[in-house]
């Protein structure tokens, strides 16, 4: 597989929406870029006062393993982001879905 767009919707704990989107650009998007993450979106639902989505984008399968292991393996994710994360975030709603662009998409 070549690159490929990962679009992964989260279910916000019920009054928490500003504080994740808080949490989410001052924090999690910095700390992932850092490590090599593209992140190509991050999106507030309309009219879905629970709904938070964003998009990744992968060079390949093994790109993505490699990120996602210098990302959520390294001590200051396991030590300190994911437990904000997870006072805000539904984990077990998580979705987590693959995109591959077809030939007129924009994003490649």
């Amino acid at each position: 597989m070549s690159s490929f767009f990962e679009l992964r919707t989260y279910k916000i704990f019920p009054g928490k929406m500003e504080e994740w989107v808080k949490y989410m650009e001052a924090t999690i998007i910095p700390f992932q870029v850092s490590k090599g993450m593209v992140i190509h979106g991050s999106f507030k639902v309309k009219n879905e006062n629970d709904t938070y989505v964003w998009i990744r984008r992968f060079e390949n399968e093994e790109h993505k393993n490699k990120l996602y292991k210098d990302v959520y393996e390294s001590d200051e994710w396991v030590n300190n982001i994911s437990h904000e994360v997870k006072k805000l975030v539904d984990i077990e709603a998580i979705k987590v879905k693959n995109l591959i662009s077809t030939d007129i998409s924009v994003m490649k």
